[in-house]
């Protein structure tokens, strides 16, 4: 289950090396529920046969067929952690914006509920893994969600617009716009982090030092022609290291966070008035 991590999900796997072994073990199957999810979406099937797999699996789950070992796995840890169903749903409901011939995002309003569908509930998901207890940290974890989700989008702009997916213009501007949008997401997401189990809590600093550092990555190729020559762009080790290091002292940061009052922002009422996060949380 791992061996997913390790190869699809570079930045996390790096990160969950400071995660105890049940919690690992968690987060690997909850990621290999999304990739595999993921997986029948991207796969180089016709669209039909596409929306065929997807419909299965989406009833393997809503049917609880446990002889199926990732559904057993994705309901175990809905059980175990008190995770609402109708997350789990919104996750089908993004993956399957993504069944068209050709998929359009319009406005910002639109990117930003397609990302909570994809990751926000991840996010959200996780934190549960987590231990997280306090439902203004929920808002957080979905937060953060969002705005690797809007990294990915600022990464993959060449990879999507083959597959006939345009989150994004295919111009450096609006790819600059995304990456900017993204900060506003991982900076509003930082005092929830002081919510989670001290154990687990460096991991997801990690994590949201790393994967913002693409943004940054990505900003250096300050023109499309160089961002269509660069391929996928990941954060090379000796930054990961520097990123790790510098997570010490958010970690330090947080030790002083006594009390959390979500700040809802712009980007965050969009969402709430498209899906009811209080049922979610």
């Amino acid at each position: 289950m791992d061996n997913l991590l390790r190869k699809h999900a570079k930045s996390f796997y790096w990160a969950s090396f400071f995660l105890s072994k049940p919690i690992f073990n968690k987060c690997s199957s909850l990621y290999n529920f999304c990739r595999t999810l993921d997986d029948i979406v991207d796969e180089d099937n016709n669209l039909e046969t596409k929306k065929e797999n997807f419909l299965n699996f989406k009833n393997y789950f809503e049917n609880k067929d446990l002889t199926k070992p990732i559904i057993k796995e994705m309901w175990s840890i809905i059980y175990s952690e008190g995770i609402s169903k109708q997350v789990v749903m919104d996750l089908f409901d993004g993956v399957e914006t993504d069944l068209k011939k050709k998929v359009q995002i319009n406005s910002k309003k639109e990117l930003i509920v397609y990302s909570y569908r994809v990751a926000g509930t991840v996010g959200l998901m996780m934190s549960k893994i987590l231990k997280v207890s306090n439902r203004e940290a929920f808002k957080g974890a979905i937060d953060l969600g969002i705005a690797m989700q809007l990294t990915n989008i600022a990464r993959d702009v060449c990879e999507d617009k083959a597959r006939n997916r345009y989150y994004v213009n295919h111009d450096f501007l609006s790819i600059k716009e995304i990456i900017n949008q993204s900060r506003i997401f991982y900076d509003k997401s930082f005092l929830s982090i002081g919510s989670i189990p001290i154990k687990s809590r460096f991991s997801v600093i990690v994590a949201r030092r790393v994967y913002k550092k693409i943004g940054d990555y990505i900003l250096k190729k300050k023109n499309i022609e160089n961002y269509n020559n660069a391929g996928k762009i990941y954060v090379p080790l000796y930054q990961k290291i520097i990123q790790t290091f510098l997570s010490f002292f958010d970690f330090i940061k947080l030790l002083f966070v006594k009390e959390l009052i979500y700040d809802n922002h712009t980007g965050h009422n969009i969402l709430q008035n498209e899906v009811n996060i209080n049922e979610r949380i």
